[in-house]
């Protein structure tokens, strides 16, 4: 009996290694690597995806792709930087170019329509769509047009009219509504509509112009939904535009479900007292102990303006994404900050970073920032002046935190704590993105404790750990942090309330200078023009170069050390450009920097 035993013990064994190796394989074929030559796409299309550099599919894309080429309709919800953009841009331009040859495009309307809550993420999908079609020689035409655009140009980009159209609802609510598009025609043509970012679209208060545009949507056309997160917005849109969709959530993508934050994401925390944050980022950045490059959240546009004012004495440059400025303006910063004209994004709205030139960007996720609150209230007092005045500061059309690509974005940096996990997510998730490396840092107060501990739990949650996820920083050391407070707290008094509104100033100031709107007026009224220049810089004084450069004495060895070991990680990555410091850097003795509105051109910007 004990030999039976031993064998049923062995084969019980034997069973459960037998099971695990099926769940291995099963898990293995599930994580398999698809590439985009197994999904049936167009040459055409394929060709611009290996110019990119692209050749395997994301998780998002290889299941969605096929199931949109069925014709079904989807709800896809993914984590931001999973490649959403493409796992619908892709069958959508193969049916498009499918119909093209075989000569069965209808024209009376557009053929597709992609609705975007914001303007910034229409001119980024655009692009992207434009991309794919680059090496197409069947020419397949594709605008954007918003709400900031005159009736007459939005009339001329929609003649022909175009295969594509990709707006947000207000503005194809307003064609409709203004006869510029027939609804009839809507209903003859449409056989796809794609709403991205949809659990935002709600929030931006498109549920009006949403069900105006329902009874236009021909009943065979194909409609895909993609998010970043589930919620009853997405359930209420669904039942509103789609009829018995396939939901593919992220348990059905690969092992994404325990992916809420990417793996490749290190996630670290400093504990810091409120007053003493702006010696804690002076210290990250000054001692180069964190690799750009580096997006900065705050929770304000004043906050956003106090601290660049505060890292420009520091010959720190940054930029703010100023939702006070126009689209355009905003659309040339995030361009800029891709191609690294500046180091630091600050984002108080959206800012110029992907074209790289600069590294530092400091913005707010959320523009409902105190002055937006503040009318609000004053909304109940006096409806239509505040109104007016509300939409005239803070663009509405406008968000940072989601949907907008800003490119290699290594740090992410919470200057400022979110106010709820869900923004937390949707903060780190412009790092990591396209499977690269990256990391983010929160700077938590006593004050934001609470907070802290939500998102602590909620990782934890998902991720089925016991640990903690996000780790205490390990590059900065206490003595590293106190060897710059006397040079921080006697800089950041500096920094007034008068300064930080007359910087807010200058931003839209230097707007206006560069508008090539305002150029014929300037050239009849240049009285007008020197009244705006009279006051264009903030400061002339040189910065001092015990506050450029900090003194080796006073940088720890630890300190150095770590410091050494970033920029040797940076020169590994090839991130470097030896020539770059020189355009970046302060002039000499005058403590002037560039202003990324100083090329700004409005021209160009109707696209078709």
């Amino acid at each position: 009996s004990e030999v039976a035993e031993g064998r049923s013990a062995d084969a019980a064994s034997g069973g459960v290694e037998e099971g695990k190796e099926e769940e291995a394989a099963a898990a293995e074929e599930e994580e398999r690597e698809v590439t985009f030559d197994e999904l049936g796409l167009d040459e055409q299309l394929k060709r611009a995806l290996r110019k990119k550099g692209l050749t395997k599919t994301t998780p998002i894309q290889r299941e969605a792709i096929p199931l949109i080429l069925e014709g079904k309709d989807v709800v896809a919800k993914a984590k931001t930087g999973s490649g959403k953009t493409f796992a619908y841009l892709l069958p959508l331009l193969q049916e498009l170019l499918k119909l093209c040859k075989e000569g069965r495009i209808r024209k009376s309307a557009p053929n597709a329509l992609i609705l975007v809550p914001t303007r910034e993420l229409c001119q980024q999908v655009y692009n992207e769509a434009s991309s794919l079609l680059e090496l197409c020689t069947s020419k397949l035409k594709i605008v954007q047009v918003t709400a900031s655009m005159s009736d007459k140009d939005i009339k001329l980009a929609l003649s022909g009219p175009p295969n594509i159209l990709v707006t947000t609802p207000a503005c194809v609510a307003a064609c409709i509504s203004k006869g510029i598009v027939q609804g009839s025609s809507i209903k003859e043509s449409l056989s796809m509509m794609i709403l991205d970012e949809a659990d935002l679209l709600l929030s931006y208060r498109c549920e009006d112009d949403l069900k105006a545009l329902v009874p236009h949507i021909p009943r065979s056309c194909q409609s895909i939904l993609m998010s970043a997160t589930s919620s009853p917005d997405i359930d209420k849109l669904t039942k509103l535009l789609l009829h018995n969709p396939f939901v593919l959530t992220l348990t059905e993508v690969g092992h994404a479900k325990d992916d809420v934050v990417p793996r490749n994401v290190q996630q670290f925390w400093i504990s810091c007292s409120a007053k003493d944050k702006m010696l804690y980022i002076l210290s990250l950045l000054k001692l180069e102990l964190i690799q750009k490059k580096v997006l900065i959240f705050v929770n304000s546009i004043d906050n956003a303006f106090r601290l660049r004012l505060f890292l420009e004495k520091f010959a720190i440059r940054s930029a703010v994404l100023n939702a006070e400025l126009p689209q355009n303006s905003r659309l040339h910063i995030i361009e800029d900050t891709n191609r690294m004209e500046f180091t630091f994004l600050l984002a108080a709205a959206n800012a110029a970073f992907n074209a790289r030139l600069f590294d530092y960007l400091i913005a707010t996720d959320d523009n409902k920032t105190k002055e937006a609150k503040q009318t609000n209230k004053e909304s109940k007092k006096d409806s239509k002046g505040s109104r007016k005045h509300l939409q005239q500061t803070l663009d509405a059309e406008f968000g940072v935190v989601r949907g907008i690509d800003f490119k290699n974005v290594f740090t992410v940096v919470n200057f400022d704590m979110p106010p709820n996990p869900a923004g937390y997510i949707h903060r780190i998730g412009r790092t990591g993105r396209a499977n690269k490396t990256g990391a983010s840092i929160s700077l938590v107060s006593p004050e934001e404790d609470n907070v802290f501990e939500e998102i602590e739990h909620m990782l934890q949650d998902v991720e089925k750990k016991d640990t903690n996820c996000i780790l205490p920083f390990p590059l900065l050391t206490k003595n590293a942090v106190e060897s710059l407070r006397y040079r921080a707290q006697d800089v950041a008094r500096s920094v007034t309330s008068r300064d930080i509104q007359e910087a807010r100033r200058q931003d839209v100031k230097n707007e206006i200078l560069n508008s090539e709107k305002l150029k014929a007026h300037f050239e009849e009224n240049p009285t007008d023009l020197d009244l705006l220049k009279h006051d264009k810089l903030l400061t002339n004084k040189s910065i001092p170069a015990h506050l450029r450069d900090v003194p080796e004495y006073l940088i720890d060895p630890t300190t150095k050390e770590a410091s050494n070991a970033v920029k040797l990680s940076r020169a590994a990555m090839g991130l470097d450009n030896p020539r770059r410091k020189k355009r970046m850097g302060f002039r000499s003795g005058s403590g002037k920097s560039s202003d990324p509105l100083r090329t700004f051109s409005a021209e160009g910007m109707l696209l078709h």
